[in-house]
């Protein structure tokens, strides 16, 4: 064993050759971006007056209650605390459900964005010999030695027909 380590210790181990860009900067440069945000806020802002039509029938039903409650009989006074309860537990469930489609809705609204995004990026790493393209949002890389590896952003947004910046997105 000891006779094949001069062997190996001389051998030249190619340099890993990695790039690194910000997704998140690439992705909103992106034009359908904008879109996605935009169709995404209006169905919000669908849900919301949903949500408000609700409410407003509860507190139009709760005003009711409150002026009625000492005339009712206990009977139509069990029945229309149910009612209350029912309404409230409603207005609960569907904001949950709306929540829930809201972000379904921006997955599907921007599928295809990142199907498009992750592409140029596997592209910009072949072409170039990379063995891995790093993602720096979230400071997951808080150091990167510039002489170990490459912005890549310029070269994805080319890639994108992206306009190029002339500073570092990082």
């Amino acid at each position: 064993m000891t006779a094949c380590l001069p062997l190996w210790a001389g051998a030249q181990v190619p340099a890993t050759k990695f790039g690194y860009l910000s997704y998140n900067a690439v992705f909103k440069a992106m034009p359908e971006y904008e879109a996605s945000r935009q169709k995404l806020s209006e169905l919000k802002a669908k849900y919301d007056r949903e949500a408000q039509r609700g409410e407003e029938e509860f507190q139009r039903k709760f005003a009711e209650f409150l002026q009625g409650q000492k005339d009712f009989p206990e009977n139509i006074l069990l029945k229309r605390q149910h009612e209350l309860q029912d309404l409230l537990a409603k207005s609960i469930a569907f904001k949950e459900e709306a929540q829930k489609l809201l972000s379904q809705a921006e997955k599907d609204l921007q599928a295809d964005m990142v199907y498009l995004l992750n592409e140029a990026i596997r592209a910009v790493g072949v072409e170039r010999g990379y063995a891995c393209i790093l993602n720096t949002d979230g400071n997951t890389c808080p150091f990167i030695n510039p002489a170990m590896g490459d912005d890549v952003t310029n070269y994805v947004k080319e890639k994108l027909q992206l306009p190029i910046s002339t500073t570092p997105e990082q």
